[in-house]
């Protein structure tokens, strides 16, 4: 089994800057397909993000494109966010994922087999 715990989140004013993190243990996840989810109070869940299992292939959201960046180190077993320019609009819960079996990455959350707790990421005006 995969187990996924996020850092990073908080609380900054919209503008700034945060990166989050997502630690897996238990078995590796690097060929693993992982992805950034976040749900804010009554909306669903939406992907933010998502790499491929060697980061050759990434997807952003169009609402993210050009402000957040994922990345993955393999050999740490951690996947990254790291959130520019943040909007109030971005404040949510965000989860990282990973699909179990599966190198290429999928945009509903029903894909995915492996959750975090979340981390909540509040943003400012």
């Amino acid at each position: 089994q995969v187990q996924l715990v996020e850092s990073g989140g908080g609380l900054v004013q919209a503008g700034g800057s945060l990166r989050l993190s997502c630690a897996a243990s238990g078995r590796t996840f690097s060929s693993r397909a992982l992805g950034w989810f976040r749900q804010a109070p009554g909306k669903e869940r939406e992907l933010v993000s998502a790499i491929s299992w060697n980061g050759g292939s990434t997807y952003y959201a169009d609402s993210v494109k050009g402000r957040f960046t994922i990345s993955r180190d393999n050999a740490k077993n951690t996947v990254y966010l790291q959130m520019s320019s943040l909007k109030p609009e971005d404040t949510a819960v965000y989860y990282c994922a990973a699909r179990d079996y599966a190198s290429s990455y999928a945009l509903s959350p029903l894909e995915y087999d492996y959750w975090g707790q979340g981390t909540q990421v509040t943003v400012s005006s």
